[in-house]
């Protein structure tokens, strides 16, 4: 499987009016529409979009400076929110996938980044076992949501191997 992680452009919009959130999953996450919304006004926040053959099929927002604050005291840290898959495409891989490709993007976007950090609902088990598997690591940090509490996790950058 080929993906492309993008930055937000306007010319990929139709592909977002494309994507398919249900209720459940508005739960735990924004939208891909109301993420990039929030991103045209706060140029720390950088919405990033996964594309697989020209299909939308995950998005998340990267979230420095200020936005990191709540999850970490890190000041090269990044903020993973709103990570979500497009209900259509969930089982196939592709969020484990973006997972695997963010550090390298991260890399060449934001070279002094050296942590990501997100927080994940604590009912939302799924989520967990996915981050873990993509080397995020729980160390028994919390922080408080919106709805509910949320367990933060942690990727540590690794130096690349030149």
């Amino acid at each position: 499987m080929t993906m492309l992680l993008m930055f937000h452009e306007d010319k990929a919009q139709t592909l977002v009016e494309q994507y398919t959130l249900t209720e459940e999953q508005l739960r735990y996450t924004n939208s891909p529409k109301d993420s990039i919304e929030l991103a045209k006004q706060d140029n720390s926040r950088h919405a990033i979009l996964a594309l697989v053959s020209n299909k939308l099929v995950t998005s998340f927002v990267l979230h420095e400076k200020e936005g990191v604050k709540p999850y970490s005291s890190n000041e090269q840290a990044l903020l993973i929110r709103s990570f979500s898959t497009d209900y259509y495409e969930q089982g196939k891989g592709y969020a484990k996938r973006a997972l695997q490709l963010l550090p390298d993007f991260v890399r060449k976007h934001f070279p002094h980044i050296n942590e990501l950090v997100l927080g994940v609902n604590v009912p939302n088990i799924a989520a967990q076992k996915l981050y873990k598997r993509c080397g995020f690591v729980d160390e028994g940090r919390q922080a408080k949501g919106i709805r509910e509490e949320l367990k933060v996790m942690s990727y540590y950058m690794k130096e690349t191997q030149n």
